[in-house]
Formats: structure tokens, sequence, C-alpha cells
């Protein structure tokens, strides 16, 4: 069976970083493969559908054996399996809890059951790169009503109702370049003390996925955002100018959606362009079957990746922060007092494991010049009996020696608040500032 024959993975060849060239990103040929799970079975015979399909609605595609290296139009490659549980194993029930589209949890129990599916490999040359995946997503979806199936998109595992699939493919693509945030997703997990973040999906598009390496938890949405505007930038046509370097500017983004809703969100100090370095990305087990492309930030000042990263992203979003005097009433001691009583549960917990997007963050004081304190906020990386280790959040006003992002140590004991934000985004802790901010 056919499998991306144009996605072949490079960035794991090189021992050092490589900077990626300048020209456009895109391939010349594109391929990627969908398949239709059938619950148990389909309604009808789904090669007969797929050539009524072909010949009354997509003459636009030609049916061949396999998709070749030198396709010039565009191809469908259709295969019937028949063993799918040994051949084409469809993904379990916790999987499909977050990676089901618009599936019933009878329809994520009959998946399981599935005995036949439908793979189709589509393949043409980049200059039908938006007609093409428009069509072939129309097409496989239009054949999965018909014939009674799921949709199964191979290079971003998602499962997908019918109507699910046009809702999210389909419905927002009015026309030019659709909004890359609903054809590809983000996989974001624990690498050591940080996290990396990976796409999957851009090979439907001829492009590298995207890869960064790296960050703390509380800049997950931030790197996000950033992942998701650079992949919009390319897929509207936006090329490497000079080797290793990228200018993304979020007012040159041509799709509103995606533009708008994030020059809504910056800060009045916000420069609302980010001096990305790109490097050939390192293949890692899980990663997508296609060329990567690493996002760095050593294109701006700082003793290490996370001073960089940090002053990237305070560049970019823009930044807020203010200094004030506190008066430590009874209230507020009361306060600080059951956050401390919280540190032991909340040292466990960061022990036993947190998901990528939550973080932990500690409140505890930094000795100013003249004697003073700045108290300042601290996402925890490491937390050894009564050292914590972690990143500074704040930008410091009265301590020229310190830097937001810079790796600090400080005391359980000496910890005043804390935040703990959870993965469904809700948070508790930091009482003492609701306090302190009280006109």
């Amino acid at each position: 069976m056919f499998k991306k024959l144009f996605g072949a993975v490079t960035g794991g060849r090189y021992g050092g970083r490589l900077p990626i060239l300048p020209g456009a990103l895109m391939q010349e040929q594109i391929a990627f493969q969908f398949g239709i799970y059938y619950l148990p079975v389909p309604v009808g015979d789904p090669i007969a559908a797929l050539h009524a399909l072909l010949r009354d609605r997509f003459m636009r595609f030609r049916r061949v054996d396999a998709i070749e290296l030198v396709e010039k139009e565009m191809s469908v490659a259709p295969q019937m399996m028949a063993d799918v549980k040994t051949h084409y194993t469809p993904p379990d029930t916790s999987f499909l809890q977050h990676f089901g589209r618009g599936l019933t949890r009878a329809q994520a129990l009959a998946l399981q059951d599935s005995q036949q599916a439908l793979v189709l490999d589509f393949g043409y040359s980049k200059y039908y790169v938006s007609d093409g995946l428009r069509a072939a997503i129309e097409l496989t979806g239009a054949l999965a009503r018909e014939t009674g199936g799921l949709v199964w998109d191979d290079e971003t595992n998602e499962v997908f109702t019918p109507d699910a699939w046009e809702e999210q493919r389909l419905d927002a693509w009015t026309e030019g370049v659709p909004n890359i945030l609903r054809h590809k997703v983000v996989h974001a997990y624990n690498k050591g003390k940080h996290v990396r973040a990976i796409t999957l999906g851009m090979i439907k598009f001829g492009l590298p996925d995207i890869v960064v390496d790296g960050f703390s938890r509380a800049r997950s949405q931030d790197m996000g955002y950033l992942i998701n505007l650079f992949a919009q930038a390319i897929a509207e046509g936006a090329i490497i100018e000079r080797a290793g370097e990228f200018d993304l500017d979020l007012n040159a983004i041509k799709h509103p959606k995606v533009r708008d809703s994030q020059v809504e969100s910056l800060k009045s100090n916000a420069a609302a362009v980010a001096l990305l370095s790109l490097y050939e990305g390192t293949w890692e087990r899980g990663d997508p079957n296609n060329r990567l492309v690493e996002i760095a930030f050593d294109r701006y000042p700082g003793v290490d990746i996370y001073a960089q990263q940090e002053k990237m992203l305070s560049s970019f979003f823009g930044w807020e922060d203010s200094l004030k005097l506190v008066k430590y009433d009874e209230e507020l001691l009361a306060a600080s007092q059951q956050a401390k009583e919280k540190l032991p549960s909340l040292r466990v917990a960061f022990n036993a494991g947190l998901t990528p997007s939550e973080f932990i963050q500690v409140k505890a004081p930094f000795a100013t010049p003249d004697g003073g304190n700045e108290w300042m906020w601290v996402e925890v990386i490491s937390w050894e009996g009564e050292r914590i280790t972690g990143l500074l959040r704040n930008k410091p006003f009265n301590i020229p020696d310190l830097h937001a992002g810079q790796i600090v140590e400080v005391s359980e004991g000496t910890v005043f608040d804390y935040i703990r934000k959870f993965s469904d985004g809700t948070q508790e802790g930091n009482e003492t500032s609701k306090i302190i901010e009280r006109p």
C-alpha cells in the first residue's frame, strides 16, 4: 500500500542544525492519505460509489492503481482493506476522546469492530495545491456519506463523521487559501522539564511540519499561536528570503480571521513582527513522516534559549507589568498562609507529572540593590524538597541582574502565593493578588 511517497524525512539525517535554505517551502509534488472506516461494513460497494462520483462530480481526478512521483494531474488510488484490525487498525476509544470529531459514544464503540475500510491516496503537483486538497476533502466526505463510513485523516490522526468533516474542513473555506488551523493540528508533549510542539497535517499543502522544542508550559498557548501564524504564512506562499531567517509579520497574513483574531489580542507595545530562525528539524519518534522545520529564537538577545524565547514573545505579542507597593495587613497575610498550606500537595502534583498545558507558578521574593524585595512569579520546572527551580515570569523593575525567562532558584519556605493552571484552562490560587488589586 502506498504511504507518503513524497514525504521523506530529512531533518533527522543531520547531526547539526542546518539552516533552511532560501526559497519556497512547498514541494513540487504533493501526496497524502485519507481513509474511510465502516461500522462494520459499508452500505453498498465503495469502489463502485467512488467510480460514480469520479464520473459525475469529480472528473478532475484520475483513478490510478498507485500514486507515482511523476504525477502531473490530480490522481486518486483507492484500496479496500478487509482485515482492518490487522492492516488498518482503528484508533481506540481513549484516543477518540481527544481526536474524535462529532462521534457519538455508539459510533466510537462500533469503530472498534470495523471489518472494512477504504484507503484513498491522493497525489498531484503543487499547481493543484488548493484545488486538489479541497476536491479530495469533498470527494472523501461524499463517499463516506454515501457508503456509511467515518473519515480518517491519516495526516492529523483524527476521525470525523461526514458532518463534522465538512464543517471543520469545508464550511470556512470560501476562496483562496483556507484557514490552516482547520486542516492541521499541533501536538505538544513533555520533553524532560519542558515542552516540545509539532504540527501534523502540513504535508497536505506540500509544506513541512513545524517544530518548536524546549519551551515552558506557561508559554504553550503563545507558542501555539506562533506556530499557527507561521503555518498560515507559508501556506499563503511566503518564501524564505535569507538562509535560516524569516520575519513573521502578523499584518502580512492574508486570511482575515487568522490575522484579525490575533491582532485584537496584542498589547499596545507589541511589535507584531517575530524574527524567527529556521533550521532543519530533527525527527523524533511519533513525528509525521514529512520534512520538519524547527523554529528557534537566537536572533534575540539572551543568555539562554529561555531568555531568547521570552524576549521574542514579549516583543511580538507585547507585554505589560507593573510594580505596586503592598501593605501586609491581616487579610493579605491570612490568604498567603492558606496558599502556603497548599504547597506540599502542589509539590506532589508537580512531581507526579503535569500535562503540557498545565503549569504551576509560585510568587517569591528577590532582593533589590536597596535592601528591599521585589515579589515575582516563577514557573516551576523542578521541585525537590524545599528547593524550587523555575523560569522567572516577570520583568524585574529594580534588579538589573535578573531578566524575564531566566532560570532562578527559590526556597519553598519563602513562597507567598501560587497559581496552578489545569489542562481544561481553569486555574486556582493567586488569592493574594485579588486583595492587592482591590481599589
